[in-house]
């Protein structure tokens, strides 16, 4: 491990109230001693915070703050943390001076001057990876951590910081490990024609390890939710409310309204936050033949964000004689995967005894599931229905067996890789396979679970993974 003290700014770029600058490494504190008038740092006890000056020294006589005033670049605190209970597990100082990015960047410059260097993306934070303070499923959950933008994302980020993921790999990886090596141990005795490791036991964990990963994989599908939003395309017939609609929701004029057809041409994106969930609202072009080439465009983009949704509001106006070409929509635009909520609009326009009908129309019509709102986004009637709907879904893909949740698409694939692997050992345990071909299977389903928490990790992955991290983490 580079044994370099690194330092650099950890609070957001920019002016503010205050900044902090990181130092982690084995000189960390004799190289802020050189620039901090106050306290000799290097006999200072851990973590405590002490006042002073930050001075751009010309010498290696120790100045007084009023013999050396052009000196001085600002007052700070300095907060000193002892290895090994520290953030990188190695001797580390902040620095808290005045939020200007002028004398963050002066501070940085007397940092290099004396010794340090610049930190690259992530390095602290690969820094308590490579020193064992945590693993790897835990420091990606630290960048979700910073990134989260909503109540949902945070439990799950902090939840995967506190090792939630990590347990679960363990013991599921323990398990694994206790067969593979009985499994490895037979291939010693190949000759002999013995088996240590007993076949109903590992058909037992083999059913365990399925219904466990399988579980894990399952909630994904909330994790990405969370994560990412929930993608939901708006869409319909020309002129059916979908722009009155994403403006009701957003609660402002983000999309032209007017009762001209054909005015959205491109799809709009926001998101919206319900329930500390996060949808991405998609409001497209109205679905119709054209001749118009830049409306023809928007129209196969709508249904190009229809094919990657994962709920679908589909919107009909009220006022229709004949839902018949919003039905064959439908169909066409509806897939395995996607939920699909049907709205009746503009009902502020038709007498009540027809909306019940038109419900019916389209319940005898259509064979796959779908929630049915009436509602009117001029008058805000039954949007809230609307907003619970889209909460029901990414509720109900929360698990009930645990709370533990996949969140990264690597782990994602890792764990797919371990199934896989897996489902083989099953099907050459029930074939009465060699041992060989066992003790193969199982360490690949070995690896991938220790791809998870960086056991089995190579560089070029780990670089991968770190180079996302802001400077400072």
């Amino acid at each position: 491990m580079n044994q370099d003290t690194i330092c650099a700014l950890a609070t957001a770029n920019g002016m503010g109230a205050i900044g902090i600058i990181r130092v982690s490494g084995n000189e960390a504190f004799e190289i802020v001693n050189k620039i901090f008038d106050g306290k000799d740092l290097t006999r200072v006890k851990s973590h405590t915070v002490h006042y002073g000056y930050i001075i751009d020294k010309k010498s290696e006589v120790r100045h007084e703050a009023s013999e050396a005033s052009s000196d001085i670049i600002d007052e700070v605190m300095v907060s000193v943390f002892r290895a090994p209970k520290t953030f990188t597990t190695e001797d580390s100082v902040e620095i808290s001076f005045h939020g200007s990015p002028y004398i963050g960047k002066a501070i940085l410059e007397v940092l290099i001057k004396n010794g340090a260097r610049m930190a690259k993306a992530g390095e602290f934070t690969m820094r308590a990876f490579m020193n064992g303070r945590i693993d790897l499923s835990q420091a990606e959950s630290i960048a979700d951590l910073i990134a989260s933008e909503n109540e949902a994302s945070r439990k799950v980020a902090l939840n995967q910081l506190k090792g939630g993921i990590s347990k679960e790999i363990s013991l599921l990886r323990h398990d694994l490990l206790n067969f593979t090596s009985l499994i490895e141990l037979e291939l010693d005795f190949a000759e002999e024609d013995v088996e240590f490791a007993d076949r109903a036991a590992l058909k037992n964990l083999i059913d365990h390890l399925k219904t466990k990963l399988g579980s894990l994989l399952e909630s994904f599908r909330y994790g990405n939710a969370v994560k990412n939003g929930t993608a939901v395309a708006i869409i319909g017939k020309p002129n059916a409310g979908k722009s009155t609609l994403l403006n009701t929701l957003l609660k402002e004029e983000r999309a032209i309204v007017s009762n001209i057809a054909g005015t959205t041409r491109d799809t709009i994106e926001e998101v919206l936050h319900i329930k500390g969930h996060p949808f991405r609202l998609i409001d497209t072009a109205g679905l119709r033949d054209t001749a118009d080439e830049i409306e023809a465009i928007g129209v196969r983009k709508a249904r190009e964000k229809v094919a990657g949704a994962d709920v679908l509001v589909y919107l009909a106006d009220a006022g229709t004689e004949d839902f018949a070409q919003d039905i064959d929509m439908i169909r066409s635009l509806w897939h395995d995967g996607v939920a699909l909520i049907i709205c009746l609009t503009k009902i502020d326009e038709v007498i009540p005894t027809k909306l019940d009908a038109v419900e019916q129309v389209f319940r005898g019509a259509l064979d796959y599931p779908f929630d049915f709102i009436k509602i009117s986004a001029i008058e805000n009637r039954n949007i809230q229905e609307l907003k619970n709907e889209l909460s029901s879904f990414v509720e109900e893909l929360q698990s009930e067996e645990g709370n533990v949740v996949i969140t990264n698409q690597r782990h994602f694939e890792a764990l797919q890789k371990s199934l896989d692997s897996v489902v083989r050992v099953e099907e050459a345990v029930q074939s009465q396979i060699t041992t060989e071909l066992l003790a193969y299977e199982l360490r690949n389903a070995l690896e991938q679970l220790g791809e998870i928490s960086g056991e089995f990790t190579n560089d070029e992955v780990l670089g991968n993974i770190f180079s996302k991290f802001c400077i400072g983490k």
